[in-house]
């Protein structure tokens, strides 16, 4: 049978939420957010779930957060207008957020069209752990892959305000320190590569 405790007996100690430097300690490693983007159909969801595993094989305690599995829970109250985009990308930062405080590593996939949207994200984030990753395929490109059929339906005008069509995508300036992976000119797999190679020394204590 459980019995109270004195508040009287409890050490001062436990007065105070337990720090984030002993949850990194306890999983070796450093709370990050790894937050990809670029247009729909640019590859981030598939080097996302990609670097996932492989970080999981090594060891690493990670999350994935995407539209799918944030727009049918947390966000399924939002559409898609401006105001609505903006309201999605503020609670998955503040989602990340949290993860990242308790030692996990995020990986977050949106294509996080405006630089105000990517710098609310690191505002909420913080910039010691937000890692900003774009990446980068032509319009052209991804609507030949479109993996989902989306610029099918956005040709056909089924879709409304659908971003690098008749809504604005701004990609990064060389002033915002985003790494580039350019899934046009190289293969996933090299991407893959050149991705892992310059997150992990983020992430080790």
């Amino acid at each position: 049978m459980l019995t109270s405790v004195p508040q009287a007996d409890l050490h001062p100690i436990f007065d105070r939420v337990l720090d984030r430097s002993v949850k990194e300690a306890r999983l070796r490693q450093r709370g990050r957010v790894l937050w990809l983007y670029g247009l729909s159909g640019s590859g981030k969801s598939t080097l996302a779930v990609a670097l996932e595993r492989r970080l999981h094989a090594e060891g690493f305690t990670t999350h994935l957060l995407d539209g799918d599995n944030v727009r049918t829970g947390l966000n399924r109250d939002l559409g898609f207008s401006d105001a609505d985009r903006t309201e999605n990308l503020r609670r998955v930062a503040e989602v990340a957020k949290l993860f990242a405080q308790a030692g996990v590593i995020v990986i977050a996939a949106f294509i996080t069209p405006l630089r105000a949207h990517r710098q609310l994200a690191r505002d909420i984030v913080g910039t010691e752990d937000f890692v900003e990753i774009y990446v980068a395929a032509s319009f052209a490109a991804c609507a030949a892959r479109d993996p989902k059929g989306l610029y099918a339906k956005a040709q056909a005008g089924n879709i409304a305000q659908f971003t690098g069509r008749n809504s604005a995508f701004e990609p990064p300036t060389a002033g915002d320190g985003a790494l580039t992976l350019d899934t046009e000119a190289e293969p996933a797999a090299a991407s893959l590569a050149r991705l892992h190679a310059a997150v992990v020394p983020r992430l080790q204590l």
